[in-house]
């Protein structure tokens, strides 16, 4: 009687999950009961007799309701193979470590700062930001003691607007990584010093976090969030860029396709251990000799030293001085090689949210541009895919800012290779 009254109470549950998506903009959504039928805005079929079919966008909930299945994300364009002699597109990729809503409402503020530009973008989310203070002693980061963490953990409040955010951002488009939990830098324990074991099992708990949020919140009627998480995680970036040789290792082994955790110039990826290696780039520094990383925390440092709110004075030349270096490492390989830009960032306001305003002024000025597409790291990960490995090993011989001497017509002028059947790209199988 118990374990019925249990189903009972999640069949209920899991009816009203579903009308919060639903009105959340899953418009037509209906439950998938397991029984081959679906009960969707009309009964008729069922009234006749006939057994109805389960419509393409029923909402199946996985484990407690934390996440489900809600059908293929969208706004996911197919990937395209070159044709021959086909300039290649200019990505940009501008990607979020440790994303999540607080106060700032910045998650929420670059959500419509990329819908209004043609963008979809990649939020690395630590998993302790889906986890209550009062349920710390859940995490148990390699290398330290239960229910630590170097970037604290939530509230209940916090959890709810993370997730709604989650949510909003996939079904448009985004891509959701993750950053990890407890962010451990440096030397006593940090990621750095991680084996493959430690680094697999950081990975698992930051996957269960995002399981099982309402389970550790309470908060059992929310909407879930709208996909799988085993299947949508494929990528991720390191806490500090430490920790890379062992986590990629780890990840090969548990279905991740890409990693952004190292430093690279601005030439064509090429994968390390089975994954994309889509790593940070170094890119022309306004007034300096040397480049500097594409990442928000670096110009910082560059800037204003370990201060996080420098000489008020300097802020609007600080976010200026970035911007301009986005912008000469996005035209050096626009004009030239054509590598994907990849561009790390924080929902900070360090020196006043400066780093923020010239971020979001790099999206206006890039991502409308002619042959431009600013995509997540899955998205990036689906068109190299999709591309004659010929044809990327030609790529990868141009050097920085180095645009092919005869014209794209000529340098990529030989027939690509058939893609292989199941590849994104690869036509579709005749009837």
């Amino acid at each position: 009687m118990a374990a019925t009254r249990r189903m009972a109470s999640h069949r209920m549950a899991a009816r009203a999950v579903v009308a919060a998506v639903c009105a959340a903009s899953l418009a037509g959504c209906a439950i998938d009961n397991g029984s081959g039928s679906g009960e969707g805005p009309q009964g008729s079929e069922k009234e006749k007799g006939k057994a109805a079919p389960a419509p393409k966008n029923a909402v199946r909930l996985i484990g407690d309701g934390s996440t489900a299945y809600t059908g293929a994300q969208p706004h996911l364009p197919r990937p395209e193979r070159l044709k021959p002699g086909q300039k290649p597109p200019q990505f940009v990729v501008f990607s979020w470590d440790g994303a999540g809503e607080d106060s700032q409402k910045l998650f929420s503020h670059f959500r419509e700062v990329a819908k209004d530009n043609n963008a979809t973008m990649t939020f690395f989310l630590s998993g302790v930001y889906m986890l209550p203070t009062e349920k710390r002693d859940l995490y148990n980061p390699p290398q330290h003691s239960p229910g630590r963490s170097d970037i604290g953990f939530n509230d209940e409040q916090g959890i709810a607007d993370t997730v709604k955010q989650l949510r909003l951002a996939w079904q448009e488009g985004n891509e959701i990584g993750t950053h990890f939990n407890g962010h451990f830098c440096g030397a006593n324990g940090g990621v750095g010093e991680w084996s493959v074991e430690e680094w697999k099992e950081e990975i698992k708990q930051a996957k269960q976090f995002v399981k099982t949020w309402k389970t550790n919140t309470g908060m059992k009627n929310a909407a879930p969030l709208p996909f799988d998480y085993d299947k949508e995680l494929i990528g991720a970036r390191t806490p500090c860029l430490e920790g890379q040789k062992n986590f990629v290792k780890a990840a090969s082994q548990m279905g991740f396709r890409y990693d952004s955790s190292g430093v690279n110039n601005q030439v064509w990826p090429a994968k390390k251990e089975g994954l994309w290696d889509l790593s940070m780039q170094l890119v022309p520094f306004p007034g300096h000799s040397y480049e500097q990383l594409t990442m928000d925390y670096n110009y910082m440092v560059n800037q204003s030293g370990s201060a996080t709110q420098g000489d008020p004075a300097k802020r609007e030349f600080w976010g200026d001085q970035m911007r301009d270096s986005l912008l000469k490492g996005f035209e050096r390989a626009y004009d030239g090689n054509r590598a994907p830009l990849i561009i790390g960032n924080h929902f900070e306001s360090w020196n006043g949210g400066t780093y923020m305003r010239a971020v979001e002024e790099v999206v206006e000025t890039v991502c409308n541009k002619e042959e431009v597409r600013c995509v997540s790291f899955r998205q990036l990960a689906d068109w190299l895919d999709a591309q004659d490995p010929k044809v990327l090993k030609k790529l990868r011989t141009l050097g920085v800012g180095e645009a092919p001497e005869k014209g794209w017509a000529s340098f990529l002028s030989a027939a690509p290779a058939p893609a292989p059947k199941g590849v994104p790209g690869a036509p579709a199988a005749k009837p």
